[in-house]
């Protein structure tokens, strides 16, 4: 089968999962270089994390998706990102029950979101792949966090592992967007990119 074309708006699109790895990455490494796993520091940074991301998602994908459907679905999934950070935030000290809820909850909507969008646009979007890996990644996220024991240290470092791992296949998958784009418009115009 034939890859998909990538359309001219589409073709930015490489920007919201490269700014989507570096906050991952930023959480991932502030959590690692931590020594401090508690619950309140467990929902701070995760807060800081979903707000953030939740912004980058939402705002960058109304630029840069073409398809109006995807582009609603990852606007809700920007909603749902800030709602849940703005909660971890404003109740930091709730305890760790608020940051296994808080996470598990997150984890399953914006998983099941970015899941679908990437079956439902799987033979059409060269996108697809990384959404249906990451949103399932997150789903398990979920699964983990209602299963694991009430342990803030496990679930914080959990929580920083998720971050290192998503962050380092976003960032992987972003630049391949970014150059398959760069490569479809050499090929497509081989004059222009000689000069």
């Amino acid at each position: 089968m034939a890859a998909a074309p990538i359309t001219q708006k589409s073709s930015g699109y490489w920007t919201v999962p490269v700014a989507r790895a570096v906050v991952a990455l930023v959480a991932a490494a502030v959590v690692t270089f931590s020594a401090n796993h508690s619950a309140t520091f467990g929902l701070l940074v995760f807060g800081a994390y979903a707000v953030v991301e939740g912004l980058l998602v939402g705002i960058l994908s109304l630029r840069t998706v073409a398809d109006r459907t995807l582009r609603r679905l990852f606007v809700l999934h920007g909603i749902v990102g800030v709602i849940a950070g703005v909660l971890a935030l404003t109740l930091s000290g709730s305890g760790l029950g608020l940051f296994l809820y808080l996470v598990s909850v997150w984890a399953a909507l914006t998983g099941f979101i970015e899941l679908y969008c990437g079956v439902r646009s799987r033979s059409k979007d060269p996108s697809a792949r990384d959404w249906m890996i990451v949103g399932g990644f997150t789903a398990v996220l979920a699964i983990v966090f209602l299963l694991i024991p009430s342990d803030s240290v496990l679930a914080v470092g959990l929580f920083g592992a998720y971050a290192v791992i998503v962050g380092v296949y976003l960032g992987i998958g972003g630049f391949s967007l970014k150059w398959a784009a760069q490569h479809a418009s050499a090929t497509e115009h081989p004059m222009e990119s000689g000069s």
